[in-house]
C-alpha cells in the first residue's frame, strides 16, 4: 500500500470517527432544552421527564461491556453500522409517535447503541493510532461536542420555529446517516474492519490483567462516573435554571449553546496542550477550578453573570472528557486491553452519570429550589478535584 493510500485511508477513517461522535449526544442533549415543554404537554413530574436524559445514560453504562462481545461475533463494521442506524430510527421516531412511553424506550435503545459505540471507538483509536491517541481523541471528542452544541442549542430554535417538540427532537436523525455513509466509506473494502485476530486476541486476553481488579482502574471509573455526572446534570438542567432566573426559553437555548460553543473548542484544544505539555494533574485541576467558579456564578442569578458562567463552564464540560477518555488509553498496552478498561470504566461510570441528575430531578421535586440542583454540581466538582490527586500524571514506561 502506497504512502498516499494510507494517508487517504488514515483521513478517511478519522473523519468517520468524527461523523460518528456526532451522533452520541444529540438525543440526550436535545432534551435539556424541551425539558419544561414535554413535562408540561404530557403532564409528567421533574423526574418523569429527567428518565429521558436519565435512561440513555444509565444504559450507556450498563450495556458498555456488550461491545467487545458484538465486535468479536460479528466483526467491527456490521457492529457499528447497526449501531448507528438504531441511533437514526430511534431518534426519527420521535418526530411520528408521540407519549412519553415512546420517547423513554427510545432513549433505552439509543442508550444501548451509544454504550456498544463508545468502547469500539477507544480500541480503533489505540489501535490505528497509538502514537497520536491524544490528537486523535480530541477529535472523537470535538466530534461529540459539536453534535451536544447544535442540539443544545438549535433544538429550541427548531422549537420555536415549528411549534413541534416532536419535529424538534427528530430531526437530529438526519447526523445518523452522515455517520452511516461515512463509516462504509472508511470500512470500504474492509468487510470485517480492523477487528483483532480472533486467536490473537484470545491469547492478549488470557495473559491480560483484568480491569476489575485494579485499583486505578476503579479510580478511572469513579472519576468519569463524576465528570459525566457533572456533564448531564448540567446540559439538563441549565435551561430550567436559567428559566427559573427570569430567561426566557430562547435566551435559555442561547445560554446552552454559549457553553457547549466554548465546550466544542476545548473538546479539540485539551488533547493537544496534553500531547504537548502532558501534565495530566495540571490540565485537570484547572478545568475543575473553572468549573466551580462557573457554578458559583450561575448561583448568583445575576443574568449578566450567568452568561459569563456559561462560557467559563465550557471549560470542564469540553475538558473533562477526552481527559477521562485518555486514562485508560494510558495505561494499556493493546486495542483489546483498552477496549476492556474503556469498558468497565463506562459501565460503572454511566450508571453513575445518569443516576445523579435523576437525583438532582428528585430533589427539585421536593423542594422546588434550583439552588440545590447547584449545590449537588459543585459537590461534584469538589469530588473530581479530590480525586485528581489520587489518580495523579501519566507513569510513562
Amino acid at each position: 500500500m502506497s504512502k498516499e493510500t494510507k494517508k487517504w485511508n488514515s483521513i478517511l477513517l478519522i473523519f468517520s470517527i468524527f461523523s460518528i461522535a456526532i451522533n452520541m449526544r444529540p438525543a440526550i442533549t436535545s432534551i435539556g432544552p424541551m425539558l419544561e415543554t414535554i413535562r408540561e404537554q404530557l403532564s409528567l413530574s421533574n423526574a418523569q421527564v429527567s428518565l429521558l436524559t436519565a435512561v440513555p445514560v444509565i444504559c450507556m453504562g450498563i450495556f458498555a461491556t456488550l461491545a467487545p462481545l458484538l465486535n468479536r461475533k460479528f466483526g467491527l463494521l456490521r457492529t457499528m453500522a447497526v449501531m448507528i442506524t438504531l441511533i437514526g430510527v430511534m431518534t426519527a421516531l420521535r418526530g411520528f409517535i408521540s407519549g412519553f412511553i415512546v420517547l423513554v424506550v427510545t432513549a433505552f435503545i439509543i442508550g444501548i447503541a451509544i454504550a456498544v459505540v463508545g468502547p469500539l471507538l477507544s480500541a480503533m483509536i489505540k489501535q490505528y493510532f497509538p502514537d497520536k491517541a491524544a490528537s486523535v481523541i480530541g477529535i472523537y471528542s470535538f466530534g461529540m461536542g459539536v453534535g451536544s452544541a447544535a442540539s443544545a442549542g438549535l433544538t429550541a430554535v427548531f422549537f420555536d420555529t415549528t411549534g413541534s417538540y416532536f419535529f424538534a427532537l427528530s430531526i437530529w436523525s438526519i447526523l445518523a446517516l452522515i455517520g452511516l455513509v461515512a463509516w462504509f466509506l472508511a470500512m470500504k473494502g474492509q468487510m470485517e474492519g480492523p477487528q483483532i485476530n480472533s486467536v490473537k486476541a484470545t491469547s492478549q486476553r488470557n495473559k491480560m490483567k483484568s480491569p476489575w481488579k485494579s485499583r486505578k482502574a476503579w479510580l478511572f471509573l469513579l472519576f468519569f462516573g463524576l465528570q459525566s455526572s457533572a456533564f448531564f446534570s448540567i446540559i439538563t438542567w441549565l435551561a430550567p435554571i436559567a428559566t427559573s432566573s427570569g430567561l426566557t426559553l430562547l435566551q435559555a437555548g442561547t445560554l446552552l449553546s454559549i457553553m457547549t460553543t466554548v465546550q466544542i473548542f476545548f473538546n479539540i484544544l485539551l488533547p493537544l496542550l496534553m500531547e504537548r505539555f502532558p501534565a495530566r494533574k495540571f490540565w485537570l485541576l484547572l478545568i475543575l477550578v473553572a468549573g466551580m467558579l462557573a457554578v458559583v456564578l450561575f448561583w448568583t442569578g445575576v443574568h449578566s453573570l450567568m452568561w459569563v458562567g456559561a462560557f467559563i463552564m465550557g471549560i470542564p464540560l469540553g475538558g473533562l472528557f477526552p481527559i477521562a477518555l485518555l486514562l485508560p488509553l494510558d495505561e494499556t498496552e493493546t486495542a483489546e486491553e483498552a477496549s476492556s478498561w474503556t469498558a468497565m470504566m463506562q459501565t460503572g461510570g454511566f450508571i453513575i452519570g445518569g443516576l445523579l441528575p435523576l437525583l438532582i430531578a428528585l430533589v427539585f421535586d421536593w423542594t422546588a429550589n434550583h439552588q440545590y440542583t447547584l449545590a449537588i454540581i459543585m459537590l461534584l466538582y469538589v469530588m473530581m478535584f479530590v480525586l485528581t490527586f489520587l489518580i495523579g500524571n501519566k507513569k510513562y514506561r
